[in-house]
Protein backbone atom coordinates (compact mmCIF):
# COMPACT_ATOMS: atom_id res chain seq x y z
CA UNK A 1 0.00 0.00 0.00
CA UNK A 2 1.06 3.24 -0.97
CA UNK A 3 1.25 6.36 1.44
CA UNK A 4 -1.10 8.93 1.39
CA UNK A 5 -1.67 12.25 3.40
CA UNK A 6 -4.55 11.02 5.08
CA UNK A 7 -2.54 8.01 5.72
CA UNK A 8 1.38 9.04 6.01
CA UNK A 9 3.38 5.46 6.25
CA UNK A 10 4.65 4.78 9.53
CA UNK A 11 8.24 5.39 11.34
CA UNK A 12 9.49 2.16 13.00
CA UNK A 13 9.65 4.65 16.14
CA UNK A 14 7.06 7.40 17.19
CA UNK A 15 8.55 10.15 18.59
CA UNK A 16 8.62 10.86 22.45
CA UNK A 17 8.61 14.53 23.52
CA UNK A 18 6.53 16.29 25.53
CA UNK A 19 5.19 18.48 22.93
CA UNK A 20 3.53 17.95 20.17
CA UNK A 21 6.04 16.94 17.15
CA UNK A 22 5.02 17.44 13.04
CA UNK A 23 5.29 13.60 13.14
CA UNK A 24 2.58 13.67 15.81
CA UNK A 25 -0.01 16.03 13.75
CA UNK A 26 0.59 13.93 9.90
CA UNK A 27 -0.04 10.47 12.10
CA UNK A 28 -3.19 11.49 14.51
CA UNK A 29 -5.81 9.42 12.92
CA UNK A 30 -3.10 6.66 12.84
CA UNK A 31 -3.00 7.25 16.89
CA UNK A 32 -7.12 8.02 16.87
CA UNK A 33 -7.36 4.59 15.06
CA UNK A 34 -4.92 2.77 17.43
CA UNK A 35 -7.16 3.85 20.26
CA UNK A 36 -9.91 3.30 18.88
CA UNK A 37 -9.16 -0.48 17.93
CA UNK A 38 -7.83 -0.90 21.37
CA UNK A 39 -10.94 0.50 22.62
CA UNK A 40 -13.10 -1.68 20.92
CA UNK A 41 -11.06 -5.13 21.98
CA UNK A 42 -9.10 -5.59 18.81
CA UNK A 43 -5.81 -7.51 18.45
CA UNK A 44 -2.84 -6.38 18.13
CA UNK A 45 -1.99 -7.68 14.75
CA UNK A 46 -5.40 -6.85 13.32
CA UNK A 47 -3.82 -3.14 14.53
CA UNK A 48 -0.50 -3.29 12.79
CA UNK A 49 -1.93 -4.66 9.45
CA UNK A 50 -4.93 -2.50 9.08
CA UNK A 51 -3.76 0.90 11.05
CA UNK A 52 -0.36 1.05 10.46
CA UNK A 53 0.42 -1.26 7.35
CA UNK A 54 2.74 -3.59 8.60
CA UNK A 55 2.25 -7.30 8.20
CA UNK A 56 2.66 -9.35 11.30
CA UNK A 57 2.55 -12.58 10.16
CA UNK A 58 5.58 -11.64 7.37
CA UNK A 59 7.08 -9.23 9.85
CA UNK A 60 5.84 -10.24 13.62
CA UNK A 61 8.68 -8.70 15.58
CA UNK A 62 8.63 -5.41 13.96
CA UNK A 63 4.96 -5.17 13.86
CA UNK A 64 4.28 -5.67 17.69
CA UNK A 65 6.93 -3.05 18.34
CA UNK A 66 5.74 0.03 15.79
CA UNK A 67 2.04 -1.13 17.12
CA UNK A 68 3.05 -0.99 20.89
CA UNK A 69 5.26 2.42 20.12
CA UNK A 70 2.90 3.89 18.47
CA UNK A 71 -0.12 3.10 20.75
CA UNK A 72 1.89 4.14 23.84
CA UNK A 73 2.22 7.97 22.03
CA UNK A 74 -0.81 7.77 20.93
CA UNK A 75 -2.27 7.21 25.10
CA UNK A 76 0.37 10.06 25.79
CA UNK A 77 -1.59 12.37 23.44
CA UNK A 78 -4.87 11.11 24.17
CA UNK A 79 -3.95 12.15 28.14
CA UNK A 80 -1.70 14.84 28.02
CA UNK A 81 -0.68 16.31 24.14
CA UNK A 82 -3.89 17.56 23.18
CA UNK A 83 -3.53 20.57 25.26
CA UNK A 84 -0.78 21.14 22.53
CA UNK A 85 -3.59 20.91 19.76
CA UNK A 86 -5.59 23.31 21.92
CA UNK A 87 -2.96 25.80 22.41
CA UNK A 88 -2.84 25.26 25.82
Amino acid sequence: MGQSRLRPSVADHAPFEDTLTTYDERHLLVYADLLETEADGGDWDEAALLVLRIDPVLEPSRARRVWENHLTRARWLAEHGYAHLLGA
